[in-house]
């Protein structure tokens, strides 16, 4: 018997968190499923005796399963069920064939599952590091509607477009970040090793400098005698920034931050704007009732301060309020968006319109992306010819007022 951390939802969407001893995670699964909860991580508390770090990380990286792998077992899942393959059958035949063995280690203990009369979505349950709660909604709305195959191939087209949009997303920070980190080494650069070497040439002169060269060399002395305070300094907040960023608040916070920041910000928006509007339509054309739906789109959100507009929308709605009102009054859909939900409400269209601006916003954020490198170089230009004017004006004007003086006499 073991100790495992647990967190999951209620039918509402509720997260709890607790302690439960059982023998494995799947005890753990079934105990949690059979209480009405979902699980959404279960983790088990190491013996602080028998820890072995290297088999820990050993195993892990074998049981890693990225986007890609879920994408290709839900669209090959889908292939054999919808040739009539049984279910069975087909998880043995995907089991055999994966190349990865933590993969195949899931795949045998879900057909084990299976095989002692549990249903697929209590099976994947007992893997919520690898199957979420958007996931394993939407496979259990297939097994009670019977339309199982069906509910796989959209899981695939949803997995590849999130895949596609932390891509994007990822691409669109990579630059502006790579662009702050060589402004910051060349800053660093010029201080410890270019504003020396020309300090030293003007202490002999024993003339009053200008300001701009008496700026530049304090800073420099400033940099080049506390530089290990500073890095120092830089590695106590990076770390308190992590901490302040794993806690609740901090993730809101800094979530609400990123949609600020020029360029990067609208980016970001229309990129969370297209997983809701895709989501949403994926599970309601599947199916799924309304307060579900927006409790399985608000779990599959990729931004803190999204996801809660999304559960302020689900709590207006269980209110009796409309679904255009409650969007609007979370402040964060865009005109257009707020347009297809009144229609679609009207014409009951709603998965079909959403399923038109999950495109748009894709579109948009793809020609975005295309477009960062001419948005941030005016940016970049200005940033380093500022750089440049400071610099030149620090270390030639006293040389200019050297010759100003020579050529005067």
């Amino acid at each position: 018997m073991g100790l495992f951390l647990y967190q999951a939802r209620t039918g509402k969407g509720e997260l709890q968190k607790g302690r439960f001893e059982g023998a494995n995670s799947a005890e753990v699964a079934d105990h949690l499923l059979a209480a009405g909860l979902i699980p959404v991580d279960i983790s088990a508390l190491p013996d602080p005796v028998e820890f072995n770090l290297g088999e820990v990380l050993g195993k892990n990286r074998a049981q890693s399963i990225g986007i890609v792998e879920l994408q290709l077992f839900s669209r090959q899942l889908h292939t054999m069920l919808r040739a009539g393959v049984p279910i069975l059958r087909a998880l043995t035949s995907l089991r055999e064939t994966s190349i990865n063995p933590g993969f195949s280690r899931v795949l045998a203990e879900i057909n084990d599952g299976l095989g002692q009369g549990r249903e697929l979505s209590m099976c994947l349950a007992r893997h919520p590091k690898i199957f979420d709660s958007f996931y394993l909604s939407m496979i259990r709305v297939g097994e009670m509607t019977g339309r199982l195959d069906n509910v796989l191939d959209r899981l695939a087209v949803h997995l590849d477009f999130e895949r596609r949009a932390r891509e994007m997303v990822k691409g669109a920070i990579r630059y502006p970040l790579f662009v702050v980190i060589a402004l910051m080494v060349a800053m660093l650069v010029i201080n410890l090793f270019v504003i020396p070497a020309f300090s030293k040439v003007y202490a002999g002169m024993n003339a009053e400098l200008p300001l701009m060269t008496r700026f530049l060399i304090a800073t420099s002395t400033f940099t080049r005698e506390y530089i290990h305070f500073l890095i120092a300094g830089a590695g106590v907040a990076l770390l308190g920034f992590i901490g302040w960023k794993g806690t609740d608040r901090g993730r809101y916070n800094w979530d609400r931050f990123k949609l600020r920041i020029p360029i990067v910000g609208k980016i970001l928006r229309k990129s969370a704007l297209a997983r809701f509007a895709r989501s949403f339509a994926l599970a309601s054309k599947s199916g799924v009732p309304i307060l579900q739906v927006l409790t399985v789109v608000a779990a599959v959100a990729d931004n803190r301060y999204y996801a809660d507009k999304i559960g302020n929308m689900r709590e207006g709605i269980e209110r009796g309020e409309s679904l255009l009102r409650t969007a609007t009054l979370t402040g964060v859909f865009t005109p257009v968006v707020l347009q297809m939900l009144a229609v679609g409400e009207e014409t009951g269209e709603l998965d079909n319109l959403l399923q038109e601006i999950a495109v748009m916003y894709e579109q948009e954020v793809e020609y975005e992306i295309s477009t960062l490198s001419q948005q941030i170089e005016p940016i970049l230009i200005t940033a380093l010819g500022a750089m440049v004017l400071v610099l030149a004006l620090g270390v030639f004007l006293p040389i200019w007022d050297m010759g100003s003086k020579t050529f005067g006499h």
